[in-house]
């Protein structure tokens, strides 16, 4: 499975920086590897299957996550940050 990488936008506002995509140790399942580009800029996992996903939102259904531009460079992280898979 292929993302294009770049910046996402959140169905729900937030925009995201797309690093790539991982493989589930167990389960093989494809994962999309992302990064919030507001707050501590936590790293985040989401089933590649979901990423793409349409949901219902204020009587619509619209694209989980929408691409809005080109690859930024990534944000440095002076601590450690945790990866939550969702």
């Amino acid at each position: 499975m292929e993302i294009q990488r770049g910046t996402y936008r959140h169905f729900k506002g937030g925009e995201y920086h797309v690093i790539g995509v991982a493989t589930h140790s167990e389960t093989g399942e494809q994962m999309v590897i992302y990064q919030a580009l507001y707050g501590d800029h936590a790293l985040w996992a989401r089933p590649a299957a979901m990423w793409f996903q349409t949901v219902m939102y204020q009587g619509r259904q619209v694209p989980r996550f929408t691409y809005i531009g080109e690859e930024l460079s990534l944000i440095h992280i002076s601590e450690p940050t945790r990866l939550r898979c969702i």
